[in-house]
Formats: C-alpha cells, sequence, structure tokens
C-alpha cells in the first residue's frame, strides 16, 4: 500500500510518502524476486473462481490519487510492465468534485484515465474521505455512491474494488459497501493477503518514507511482518476501542434525536 510518490512531500504526507527513487528500486526488487503484480480486481477473480494465479502474485496499490503517482509511479510500472490499482478519493480529485479537503497536490481526471489506459484499475476510496465506521447510515452509503457514480462518469466504466479510508471498516461498512455493488474491499492490517479474509477485508502491508531496501524486501518475502508492525497494531488496536466507543456515543445521540 502505496500513497504519495514524491521528492518533496508536505508535512501531512510526508510519513506515508516515498521517494521517486525509492519506488523505482522497490518495483525493480518485486521483478528481480520474480512477483507477478496483478490488480485487485483479478486476485479477487482468481480467488472466487478457484482460478490459477501467476507465479508469486503481488498486488501493488495506491490509495488517494496524490499526482506523483501519474509522474513517477507510472514510468517505473511501465518501465517492468507491472499493474497495480489505484484507489480514488473523488473528492479530492482536481476538478469539478473537488471539495478542497485534498492533503496534498493531486491528480487531475484526465491523469486518472491516462492510468486506467495504462493498465492501473481505479477503485473508490469514497468521496471525502472519512472514517466510515463514524458516520451515520445516510452519509454512509452517499459517500460510497457518489464516488462511484463520479468513477463512472469519468473513466464510463464503475469501480468494482475498494479501500477503506484509514484502513477502518466494520461489518455495518463492509455490507454497505458490498450493496453498492463493490465486489472486493482492501483494509490495511498490515499483513498479507489470505482468501480465508474474505473478498472485503483483504489486508495490505503499508510501505512508506521510513521503510529501508532490506525493510522492503523483507516485506514482500512475507518476513518478519509481524514484528516491523507491532508498534502500528498495538496503537490500531487501542484506537479500535475509541472507535467503537464513538459509535456507540453517535448511535445513541441519534435515538435521542
Amino acid at each position: 500500500m502505496y500513497h504519495a510518490v514524491a521528492s518533496d512531500p508536505n508535512d501531512a504526507t510526508r510519513a506515508l510518502s516515498v521517494t521517486p527513487e525509492a519506488f523505482a528500486e522497490q518495483m525493480a526488487v518485486v521483478a528481480d524476486r520474480g512477483l507477478t503484480p496483478l490488480t485487485t480486481a483479478e486476485l479477487a477473480a482468481a480467488w472466487r473462481s478457484g482460478g490459477p494465479l501467476p507465479a508469486r502474485p503481488v498486488l501493488v496499490t495506491f490509495d488517494d490519487g496524490y499526482e506523483g503517482v501519474h509522474r513517477h509511479a507510472l514510468p517505473a510500472l511501465a518501465k517492468h510492465g507491472f499493474p497495480a490499482t489505484l484507489f480514488v478519493s473523488t473528492g479530492w480529485l482536481r476538478g469539478p468534485y473537488d471539495t478542497g479537503g485534498a492533503l496534498d497536490t493531486m491528480l487531475d481526471w484526465d491523469q486518472v484515465r491516462e492510468l486506467a489506459g495504462a493498465g492501473v484499475e481505479i477503485g473508490g476510496h469514497s468521496h471525502s474521505h472519512p472514517q466510515l465506521d463514524q458516520l451515520d447510515d445516510e452519509r454512509l452509503r452517499s459517500e460510497l455512491i457518489l464516488c462511484k457514480e463520479i468513477v463512472s462518469d469519468q473513466l464510463g466504466a464503475a469501480p468494482v474494488s475498494f479501500a477503506y479510508p484509514y484502513g477502518y471498516s466494520d461489518r455495518r461498512v463492509r455490507r454497505a459497501v458490498r450493496e453498492t455493488g463493490y465486489a472486493q474491499a482492501l483494509a490495511v492490517g498490515n499483513g498479507l493477503a489470505r482468501r480465508r479474509q474474505g473478498p472485503y477485508a483483504l489486508r495490505r502491508v503499508t510501505v512508506r518514507r521510513s521503510t529501508g531496501p532490506d525493510e522492503f524486501e523483507r516485506l514482500i518475502e512475507g518476513r518478519a511482518i509481524a514484528r516491523t508492525f507491532a508498534r502500528d497494531r498495538a496503537l490500531t488496536k487501542g484506537y479500535a476501542v475509541v472507535r467503537r466507543a464513538r459509535q456507540v456515543r453517535g448511535r445513541v445521540l441519534r435515538a435521542r434525536a
């Protein structure tokens, strides 16, 4: 899971960014190790049908829709003939639907279309990038439907894959994603994706600015992932308790209204 690919990102995106040079080197490692990138839709379709997967399959995914995905990541992907999946927050992209909430320089729709034409699957990532599990049912469905409709309008095809903003979801959110028409969805979890996770809770591993060459090699080999992300998982568990408390409080307040 990548976010921004930029030499000089702003403070809001720096930690979860990678430099263009690091991304190019990481894609070279993927190629050298004999891994075979595929799209999220291709992985899910193979798991559903029981069909064969390529040797050592791996997903290369990007969240949000930062401009560097087109400027820097696309040439590195094209060099190796790699597909990828980009999950866009439609209200953050430059253009007629821009809500002004983006954290850094974003793609415009012409660039998104160029990425799609180059073999990048375009998936949904909500409209305004909220914590979906904190929304009431009406706003939750609005975020999902608006994102899907805008992508469909701009690209001529509905997105079939989704990624949860911040990686957060619960049973209600996953059901809404399915009912909106998305066929599969990715979380974070910082673990390898397994079929037993189900098509709406597949895990990914975060690549960030602090990920060095040795650590990246361990991650793509599936080694020492639990140890690498032990602190992240502890923080995630703690924050899950906070989110559940917020959900309960929200339901109580709505019931009183």
